[in-house]
């Protein structure tokens, strides 16, 4: 079923040709540009009357106000599956448990006697989070965005998540439900670009109620909102520009092809463009992976969608000659998700540089990472693991340099000061400097 790309041959070509070589998704974010841009523009004129229009146009529906009253909240905790809340308790519990050792205190550097330069840790005041719907519902995302927002200690959330037709106008209330179970009362019925150019716009609601803009938006979505996060980025912050998941295994003959094609399977189901990616030293297990994915696929509940991902240019099966070939194709495709099923697969995973998450051994699947491993599951894609990482506390945190010098500790470097101004021709910086020894 996976299309095979052999790179046995000696040989492994050059990083920037490896690249060009692996399946990957095809995302053209400009491409969708000029299709939000009026968007952007209507909300920033008009506010939420342009938000329900396009919510009216592309939702189907057209809700009676924005913000979601925090009762109806309570009262889809209240009406949520017990099970299900229990699950989601879980999943708040251990993310909790991981983000909270990322919180980082205040670093004082003594630089000279009387000189200090104080980092301080500073978050964000206020945060827009997007909760997508489309071809499923995920609290899960609520838990991923609001936990660490919460640890890095973020004065105001509000959760963005579209309006249903079926659910009244409302986000999905399961959605809803989340947000009641981890104390955020703001919640927007409001989706796509639109939810973006609100959040960053601010408004007025359906009652004369202030919808105040936030200072950062997180949270994936489709290429609309990831486009509107580009067009915006500079009057918000944004996390990443998170395209369509994605899932490489690297697995040698010890792998149980029951287990890989289960975990490709896994991330196919999320869209017809998701890339599940095999990178393997064994032909046979390559085959008997294909052989599972025949005869998995037919059981699941999204057969068309799984087939067409996993048939897609954007997946595929990397033959390779051997673990240290294999190590350097993961990292050059730098994977959203990266599991290593090998023998002494710690060891391996110690060893690759560029993935958004790791999952070690044949008991960490990526779909424990998606709920209860207490990691984060919003991760770079597309590549962008070579340079980014997945969202966390320091995401929403600012370091700010607070520096504190005596009138001898400037005196003592002032001459340098002076030479590197006069070296980029800009006298007055060290004019400033002099200035309160002149007199």
């Amino acid at each position: 079923m996976l299309r095979r790309l052999d790179l046995r041959a000696e040989p492994l070509p050059r990083t920037a040709q490896l690249r060009g070589l692996l399946p990957r998704a095809e995302v053209d974010v400009d491409a969708v540009l000029h299709q939000v841009r009026p968007i952007v523009d209507a909300v920033r004129e008009r506010g939420v009357e342009a938000a329900m229009e396009f919510a009216e146009k592309f939702d189907r529906v057209r809700p009676a106000g924005v913000r979601v009253p925090v009762q109806t909240l309570n009262g889809a905790l209240a009406a949520l599956d017990p099970a299900v809340r229990t699950a989601l308790e879980t999943s708040i519990e251990r993310a909790r448990k991981v983000h909270a050792d990322q919180r980082r205190d205040d670093i004082v550097t003594d630089v000279v006697p009387g000189g200090t330069v104080t980092e301080r840790f500073v978050p964000v005041q206020r945060v827009g989070l997007y909760a997508p719907g489309g071809l499923a519902v995920y609290p899960s995302s609520v838990v991923m965005n609001v936990v660490p927002a919460q640890a890095a200690g973020v004065e105001s959330l509000v959760l963005a998540s579209p309006p249903q037709a079926e659910h009244g106008g409302l986000p999905h209330p399961t959605i809803l439900a989340a947000a009641a179970l981890l104390g955020v009362e703001e919640v927007w019925a409001v989706g796509g670009a639109q939810a973006v150019a609100l959040l960053a716009y601010g408004g007025t609601d359906t009652d004369g109620s202030e919808l105040a803009p936030v200072d950062m938006v997180t949270g994936p979505g489709n290429i609309y909102v990831t486009a509107t996060k580009r067009l915006l980025r500079g009057l918000i912050g944004i996390d990443a520009e998170a395209g369509t998941t994605e899932i490489a295994v690297l697995a040698d003959a010890s792998a149980d092809p029951v287990h890989v094609a289960a975990d490709l399977i896994s991330q196919a189901e999320h869209d017809p463009n998701a890339a599940s990616v095999l990178v393997t030293t064994s032909v046979e297990l390559a085959e008997a992976v294909d052989a599972e994915l025949g005869r998995q696929v037919q059981q699941t509940k999204h057969v068309e969608r799984i087939r067409t991902a996993l048939t897609g240019p954007q997946s595929g099966a990397v033959l390779v000659s051997d673990l240290a070939d294999g190590i350097t194709v993961v990292d050059a495709y730098a994977a959203e998700h990266l599991e290593i099923q090998t023998e002494d697969a710690r060891a391996v995973a110690r060893t690759v540089r560029n993935a958004g998450a790791i999952f070690v051994g044949p008991f960490a699947p990526v779909s424990l990472g998606d709920y209860c491993a207490g990691s984060n599951h919003v991760l770079p894609t597309g590549g962008c693991a070579r340079h980014s990482a997945g969202l966390s506390v320091q995401t929403f945190l600012r370091g700010v340099h607070i520096v504190e010098y005596t009138e001898d500790a400037l005196r003592d470097v002032a001459d340098q000061v002076v030479t590197l101004a006069a070296a980029e021709d800009l006298p007055a910086h060290g004019q400033a400097v002099t200035a309160r020894f002149s007199r």
